[in-house]
């Protein structure tokens, strides 16, 4: 593994490591062989990378949320402190990229790389300079792009960059990335309310009393009785299980469903007809997936 060499790093990250979906790399290595099979030796490092820029933003996410738990288990930042958590989320960033650099991938690889990350500290910024302030629908979707869509849609493209498939099929795997990325945060959001909190590992609301206000509000916001109650609540770090009843009694949950499985049809349909029957379909499934995930 690219960090068992060090064994506190190591344990500080185990939890993360073990669980979660791999979603990322995943998406790579399978857009990595959309029309014939690549090596290991020409994925698999990156396809490292991607996963360990996920997981250093994972800890670097718990450290500004004060987050106790995730995956139902401590912690880096709950468990050695957040000094000794910024630099273990620092050192996998500094990991990702000297496996991409040992490796010598193209500069143009290490450029999706760079605005990646760097997007992602954008959104981050950007979400944690707006607490307890509720978004227009246009910034939220910014925020998500920044945070989600672009992570997703940069697996994508490297992988069809790595396959060296044509601009057009190039450009149509990086959409089919984007619109899984903002379906895929939209569903989580709506988790963080009313998910299975045995299966998510999160207590529910734990965005609002961070004072990250979603979608799901949005939208409540826009249509419930008690509407001025709530964006008190949400406004003010009140009462988050009153403000899930709100929520809950509009239609706040189907509006969400149906935006996120409008991003997914918009993927589908970015879907290049080049690929290969096998790589398709399990594209097609993850699709499938992002709708109906429990966590």
């Amino acid at each position: 593994m690219a960090i068992a060499d060090d064994p506190f790093i190591f344990e500080a990250c185990e939890p993360l490591i073990r669980g979660g979906k791999r979603l990322r790399p995943m998406l790579f290595i399978m857009c990595a062989n959309s029309k014939v099979d690549c090596p290991p030796e020409k994925t698999m490092p990156l396809a490292t990378a991607l996963e360990l820029i996920h997981t250093a933003s994972l800890v670097h996410d718990d450290i500004i949320d004060t987050s106790k738990k995730r995956r139902g288990v401590e912690t880096a930042n709950s468990k050695y402190g957040a000094q000794i958590a910024v630099l273990v989320g620092d050192y996998l960033f500094a990991k990702a990229f000297q496996l991409v650099a040992e490796n010598n991938y193209s500069s143009e690889v290490q450029m999706i790389l760079s605005k990646l990350v760097k997007n992602l500290c954008v959104g981050e910024i950007m979400q944690d300079r707006s607490l307890f302030e509720v978004p227009t629908l246009n910034e939220y979707y910014t925020r998500i792009n920044l945070k989600t869509a672009i992570f997703l849609s940069s697996c994508c493209r490297l992988g069809a960059g790595v396959a060296e498939m044509d601009r057009r099929e190039v450009d149509n795997l990086t959409a089919y990335g984007s619109g899984l990325g903002l379906a895929f945060q939209i569903i989580d959001d709506l988790l963080d309310f009313f998910g299975d909190e045995k299966i998510t590992g999160k207590p529910h609301g734990g965005d609002l009393k961070s004072g990250v206000i979603t979608l799901p509000v949005i939208r409540a916001l826009e249509i419930s009785d008690e509407a001025s109650t709530l964006r008190k609540i949400v406004t003010t770090g009140g009462n988050v299980d009153a403000a899930i009843k709100i929520i809950q009694a509009t239609d706040a949950v189907d509006y969400c469903r149906t935006r996120a499985e409008a991003h997914i049809e918009s993927a589908r349909i970015n879907l290049p007809l080049t690929l290969k029957t096998s790589v398709a379909l399990a594209l097609e499934q993850v699709a499938d997936f992002i709708v109906d995930r429990t966590r």
